[in-house]
């Protein structure tokens, strides 16, 4: 009995030793799996950084978006240059140039402040960077594409003509011999008597507008001055000047284009260019020509 009561004894001896092994195993087994759990969240610490770093990078285009869409683009013009700006009898500052800006800017949803500044201020103004852009019928030159200006296509096509004092005897370049001839600072007016007076023998004197530079062809302080065609028609007719323009006496046609100084401002020009193209399609670029012009 003592016998079997002992085999009894160490055969349970020996389970229990078995199973306190096998239970340490399985811990000591299942201890890298957590570690590994712990690596694993670890890892996933750079994802998070990737995600937050995107999310920043991808949000600053868009403020920057929104940034542009508040400006307030600022541009110069002259003060007279009939019809293409000038005040009239209500005080109101009108004119082709005026409108067109004005149509461009509300189909592409931009803001501006317009300043008419008179020609050459509003050139130095842009040059200066006090101004964005310049719209002050300037006409596009490959001299002043060499000086920096970026013009935009060309939005009215325009000739330059000699004009003389109403009942002149002047009918040709070749009466302007020993004479003197008005321009206005800068023009392509300026550029077309300039070409021609070493030809026909008269000088050049400089103005900085034009209703001085009219008046000291009417004083008969000069022979004749250049304009442009379309402003010297229209001043003559609204404005009642005692000046002529003789058949034959213009240059050959250039287009006027708006313009910047600074490539930093090309989102301007580009979207003047898109507004452009869209007024002429939607018949609001030639209603504007017809009010001025007709």
């Amino acid at each position: 009995m003592k016998k079997v009561l002992a085999l009894v004894a160490c055969t349970v001896l020996a389970t229990g030793m078995l199973m306190g092994c096998g239970s340490s195993a399985t811990k000591e087994e299942a201890a890298p799996a957590e570690e590994t759990t712990e690596e694993t969240t670890e890892e996933a610490t750079p994802a998070e950084a990737v995600t937050e770093e995107a999310t920043t990078e991808e949000a600053a285009p868009a403020e920057d978006a929104a940034a542009s869409s508040d400006k307030t683009w600022i541009v110069a013009t002259d003060t007279v240059f009939k019809p293409f700006e000038y005040t009239n009898e209500n005080n109101e500052f009108v004119g082709i140039d005026v409108d067109i800006l004005a149509a461009i800017a509300a189909d592409q949803g931009f803001k501006y402040e317009l300043q008419s500044l008179g020609w050459d201020a509003a050139v130095a103004a842009v040059q200066a960077g006090q101004a964005d852009g310049l719209i002050a019928g300037a006409t596009v030159k490959q001299e002043r594409i060499d000086s920096g200006w970026i013009f935009s296509e060309g939005y009215y096509d325009a000739t330059q003509t000699f004009v003389v004092a109403e009942g002149s005897d002047i009918a040709g370049f070749e009466d302007l011999e020993g004479k003197n001839v008005a321009v206005k600072n800068g023009t392509a007016g300026a550029d077309f008597a300039n070409s021609l007076k070493d030809q026909y023998g008269f000088t050049v004197t400089v103005f900085e507008d034009s209703p001085t530079m009219y008046q000291d062809v009417i004083l008969g302080n000069s022979a004749a001055c250049v304009e442009d065609t379309p402003i010297m028609a229209a001043s003559i007719k609204e404005g009642g000047l005692a000046l002529a323009i003789p058949e034959g006496m213009e240059s050959e046609g250039a287009p006027y284009g708006f313009a910047i100084m600074d490539p930093a401002d090309q989102e301007l020009l580009d979207m003047f260019n898109a507004g452009l193209a869209n007024i002429k399609a939607n018949g609001t670029y030639d209603e504007i020509l017809d009010k001025y012009l007709k």
